[in-house]
């Protein structure tokens, strides 16, 4: 029997190139994907089996921007979540915003605050509930509503938290970005809603569930720069990918699909290549630049009409501001 993939990363062959030359831009346009189909063969295995792709790799690898471009190239929406030092899982699935909960029934009613007028409103918790990115993927009929049973008076809708066009029944690709930034409980308290994709509002007592049948599971695909290790219960759940480094074919390629193939702009690509490879004077080799810190040269060259020259001050010093990041070395007399 035929492979029959998923996710097809060929799908979206002709699609016209960005002009924004940004590698964090996450538009999900321009990926360029490895020649032995390591990537798209993980991504779908995760859909198969229905578990999180963690996915690890030195910083510029491409580990952020794969779950955009999955979204893009299948038509499914995209949400992201940044993990910092002070992220809980609950942050993930809602938030409950106990501040405006009490300065709202304060500022309707500042010498009587417990007026049955003000009881009334403030005991619709609902109106005080975030949806989270998990949420949204799981029940996007509820998350509106802040999983209200039905609309209230002045009940304001929740909106999709996304910069990316959303379509309500489609499939979502969900980011958790940097998940080793997180207290190591994070990851264990994450295990039963990914697990189950369900979970309690503990402040409502709704459940959110994934239960519409034309709703599919979303692809969560959660990234780690190897900070801090991670519980294995966490490990034994997730389908694992290791991207290294690009080398220089594919940043080559991530260089055309970004800013396009003309003979001029190859050129261009070509030196800048060249050039990482080979420091300046007095720069230390390790560690050398990154995918974006490539693109970033390419940028400053296209949009100042810089030209690869070697005995070029402007050349030089592009080399030097984008790629090395590194001070002039000392000249002595």
């Amino acid at each position: 029997m035929a492979y029959e993939p998923i996710f097809d990363h060929t799908r979206k062959k002709d699609e016209p190139v960005s002009g924004d030359a940004r590698q964090d831009a996450r538009d999900g346009k321009g990926y360029a994907y490895d020649q032995k189909n390591e990537i798209p063969i993980r991504v779908n295995v995760a859909l198969a089996t229905g578990r999180p792709l963690l996915v690890r790799g030195p910083s510029g690898s491409g580990k952020s921007s794969l779950a955009a471009s999955v979204a893009h190239i299948m038509d499914w929406n995209y949400f992201e979540f940044v993990v910092t030092s002070r992220t809980q899982a609950r942050d993930l699935l809602w938030r409950f915003d106990m501040l405006e909960r009490l300065s709202d029934a304060e500022a309707r009613h500042p010498l009587n605050p417990l007026s049955p007028e003000t009881i009334a409103r403030v005991r619709e918790k609902e109106r005080y509930i975030e949806p989270g990115v998990l949420w949204w993927a799981f029940d996007p009929d509820s998350a509106p509503l802040r999983g209200a049973r039905e609309k209230f008076s002045d009940l304001e809708l929740a909106r999709p938290p996304t910069h990316l066009p959303y379509h309500k029944n489609a499939r979502s690709v969900i980011l958790i970005d940097e998940i080793d930034k997180a207290d190591p409980d994070v990851p264990n308290d994450l295990l039963v809603p990914l697990g189950s994709l369900q979970f309690e509002v503990e402040d409502t007592d709704f459940s959110v569930k994934l239960e519409r049948e034309n709703l599919k599971p979303p692809l969560i695909i959660i990234t780690s720069n190897n900070e801090r290790e991670l519980p294995p219960a966490f490990l034994r759940r997730c389908v694992t990918l290791f991207l290294q480094a690009p080398d220089e074919a594919r940043l080559e390629q991530i260089a055309i699909n970004r800013r396009g193939s003309n003979a001029e702009n190859i050129k261009i690509y070509k030196a800048l290549l060249q050039a990482m490879s080979k420091p300046p004077e007095g720069i230390p080799a390790d560690p050398p630049p990154s995918a974006a810190e490539y693109l970033d040269a390419i940028d400053a060259c296209l949009t100042l009409k810089v030209k690869p020259q070697e005995d070029d001050e402007v050349w030089n010093k592009v080399i030097r501001t984008t790629l090395w990041k590194q001070p002039e070395p000392d000249k002595k007399s």
